[in-house]
């Protein structure tokens, strides 16, 4: 059986689909489980080991030059790509027109079907239109979390029960040697976020890294943005020990988060990927719906706060104690 997912974007997502490759593998071992996803993201993919090709788009991109010879060349190499194999089984489960879209370009072998969600949880942002494309469409209740929403659109399309814990089945990034990286066990922040609301309070943030300083864990900071690197420049000069990292591409986050002590972040793909790999984090929900992508698989994960309920910082603080201490066995 040949199967192709189409779920391009975003971070977060991307990874909240992976376990279920694990589900088909399990029930179909002997499938071939292909991927289309942006271009950014395709080392995150190649992670795991259950995923054979993966096809790189890149919308993000080409809405920018949609009308250049170059663009133009760009899409029609990645539609002769995506129609060089033929696929009993196409999902969709990002539920969008651009993806039903892209579910639509692909080649279907004799008797194939396309698969997508038949309707929207809520807050997401789906699109209807999307199932004109499908030839069955697979119902989720409204608050269903990410992973399960995936897991369930290929355990309807395939016929099987979802009755184990997700398996996000990622393997470690290739070994590097990293400058910045600390000889001794860390903390990483993960602090920043685009939307103003999602922010947890700076001095917050002050206050735990102060309280891990005197753990003797020195905190770490990376940034995505010129805006979050000097939000982090403020962090660096009032927490003991902290570091400022340079710009770090992403297999290098992935590498951070798998060699941290701790990971405490907000609703951003990079803590989810912490989540992912079962590492001790706690994940702040300052202005989403936790329903929506908690880390309810492990106990190593801590979730605080939700939407309108921002964590105070001595639940956080007692969050990471039980982790730190768990451990090292002192707790």
């Amino acid at each position: 059986m040949n199967i192709l997912i189409v779920r391009v974007s975003s971070l977060g997502d991307v990874v909240h689909n992976m376990p279920m490759v694990a589900d088909i593998r399990r029930h179909f071992p002997h499938a071939r489980i292909d991927w289309v996803v942006e271009e950014a993201y395709t080392d995150l993919v190649r992670l795991n080991g259950h995923v054979g090709t993966i096809i790189p788009i890149a919308l993000r991109r080409w809405r920018k030059t949609f009308w250049s010879a170059a663009t133009r060349a760009e899409i029609g190499a990645f539609r002769r790509q995506l129609r060089d194999q033929a696929y009993d089984l196409v999902l969709d489960t990002q539920g969008l027109l651009k993806t039903s879209i892209v579910m639509r370009m692909a080649r279907l072998a004799p008797g194939g079907r396309r698969v997508g969600l038949a309707n929207a949880t809520e807050g997401s942002g789906y699109e209807p239109l999307s199932r004109v494309f499908h030839d069955q469409s697979i119902k989720v209740g409204l608050h269903t979390h990410a992973v399960q929403r995936a897991r369930l659109v290929a355990a309807g399309a395939l016929g099987y029960a979802l009755d184990d814990a997700p398996d996000f089945a990622l393997q470690a990034p290739p070994a590097a040697a990293l400058a910045w990286m600390p000889a001794q066990p860390y903390v990483v922040f993960f602090h920043g976020t685009a939307r103003a609301a999602k922010q947890w309070p700076q001095a917050h943030w002050i206050a735990l890294g102060q309280a891990l300083a005197l753990r003797g864990l020195p905190v770490l900071l990376p940034w995505g943005s010129a805006r979050e690197r000097q939000a982090a420049q403020a962090l660096a000069s009032a927490i003991p020990g902290a570091q400022l990292l340079p710009a770090l591409p992403l297999m290098e986050a992935v590498s951070l988060v798998r060699q941290a002590r701790l990971v405490v972040g907000l609703d951003t793909g990079l803590t989810h990927i912490a989540a992912a790999y079962g590492r001790p984090t706690v994940e702040l929900y300052c202005d989403s719906p936790r329903w929506k992508t908690e880390g309810n698989w492990s106990d190593a994960v801590i979730n605080l706060g939700d939407t309108g309920l921002a964590p105070q910082v001595d639940e956080v603080q007692a969050a990471v104690a039980r982790l730190l201490d768990r451990a090292t066995g002192s707790a």
